[in-house]
């Protein structure tokens, strides 16, 4: 035997919270954003710094490969213990 009272159809007595969250997740809902941290944008920057030297360095490869080459060894002494001595 089955009873049905009044406003029986459909009863489902935790539909209005789940239609209220359904609405909040709806009005909360946020488009997708980016954000460059100031650290990312000077690593970017140094990135093209890093270009420049990168030129420099094949620069110094092929003068290297091909004997043009010549080492100051004053200058090269200089800046090792212009180095050292900061530590």
């Amino acid at each position: 035997m089955k009873i049905n009272g009044p406003n029986q159809t459909n009863f489902n007595p935790y539909k209005n919270q789940i239609q209220k969250n359904m609405d909040m997740k709806k009005a909360t809902k946020q488009q997708d954003q980016l954000e460059i941290s100031s650290q990312a944008i000077q690593l970017q920057e140094n990135t093209k710094v890093n270009a420049k030297r990168e030129a420099y360095v094949q620069e110094i490869k092929s003068r290297v490969e091909s004997g043009e080459y010549v080492i100051n060894h004053e200058k090269t002494a200089e800046k090792m213990i212009e180095f050292w001595s900061k530590q």
